[in-house]
């Protein structure tokens, strides 16, 4: 018996993101080396003629096929990549070129499912993709996505999102890794796609709704007295950290402080508090054997079930399944 493939179909056209383009197709070929079944995955590139395509990334890539020839061809799965354009002021735009939306709806409709990489998303939605359902896309383009498409749900927190009706959206080109080991489960199961995890040497697989990004990571703040705090919470995470601890660090009345993390972070000094102790948490249940009460402790939590019932709130899981999920692979002696 012959090999069977699930073919794969990535939409290339002017100026694509290169990361989105190649990051997929490296999960999707490392398959066969987890089944010793004949299955896998073709996956070709297709774009409006033959001719090189020149990326953001200013590499040219050569397409399979046409977007004319694949359309005759059952596709198993359509995957969207994007791009993006500065102007003069720093601004990304994402880049919707009617010739490009108007492909992607044709092929979706002889898809049996759709997955978009990082602003891939906005090619989707404007092919009308998206309209009623939930979708995501990178955090920087958000915004704009449910500013152009009212119909469309964004929900800007998780790394990928399944919709009914098999449409698939993604964060960005690392959460879309994820987004495809997701897809490879999905048709192969978990040991097969926990198996192309090690070999990525990723960590084994993020739910969806993991965050984009992590707390450290975020935007930095424009004073230096907040970035002082953010320092503050981070090196003292085991503390009490009461709203009056940190207004008296920072030399500033509790009103004032809950004033200053609204305006400059988006959020309340406890839920910002509580989400650095979340990140430091999930950390140590990745790569310690620490008990949870150990955590808690170490964390700031306290208890175990204040620990239990923050990860419900943030992650909308336990800790030990948390740590189930996202554990290290260990070598074997």
């Amino acid at each position: 018996m012959g090999t069977v493939n699930r073919l794969i179909v990535v939409v290339l056209f002017e100026g694509v993101d290169l990361l989105d383009v190649t990051g997929p197709p490296e999960v999707f070929s490392l398959v066969p080396r987890e089944t010793t079944e004949r299955v896998g995955y073709e996956v070709v590139l297709a774009a409006e003629t033959p001719e090189p395509v020149t990326t953001a990334a200013g590499v040219r890539i050569l397409p399979d096929t046409t977007f004319d020839e694949v359309g005759a061809r059952a596709i198993d799965t359509l995957l969207v990549p994007g791009s993006v354009e500065v102007d003069g002021e720093h601004r990304i735009h994402p880049v919707v070129e009617p010739g490009t939306v108007a492909r992607v709806k044709s092929l979706a409709a002889r898809a049996r499912r759709v997955a978009s990489v990082c602003v891939g998303a906005h090619l989707l939605a404007a092919a009308g993709l998206l309209d009623g359902k939930r979708a995501t896309t990178h955090w920087s383009t958000a915004e704009r996505l449910a500013a152009d498409h009212p119909a469309v749900r964004v929900d800007p927190d998780p790394i990928f999102i399944r919709e009914a009706g098999e449409v698939w959206t993604g964060a960005g080109i690392s959460a879309c890794l994820d987004l495809s080991l997701a897809l490879v489960a999905e048709d192969f199961g978990e040991a097969v796609a926990l198996g192309v995890a090690r070999q990525l040497v990723m960590y084994m697989k993020r739910p969806g709704g993991q965050a984009q990004f992590s707390v450290p990571l975020e935007q930095v703040s424009t004073t230096r007295r907040v970035e002082d705090l953010r320092h503050h919470i981070l090196n003292n995470i085991d503390r009490p950290l009461t709203v009056p601890d940190l207004a008296a660090y920072a030399h500033v009345s509790d009103r004032q402080l809950t004033r200053i993390f609204k305006t400059e972070l988006g959020t309340t000094p406890h839920a910002y508090v509580e989400a650095a102790r979340v990140e430091l948490a999930g950390n140590f249940l990745e790569t310690t054997d620490d008990t949870l009460e150990r955590i808690a402790s170490r964390c700031g939590f306290g208890t175990v079930d204040t620990l239990i019932r923050a990860f419900r709130r943030r992650l909308a899981t336990t800790p030990s399944e948390y740590r189930a999920r996202f554990r290290a692979a260990r070598p074997t002696p």
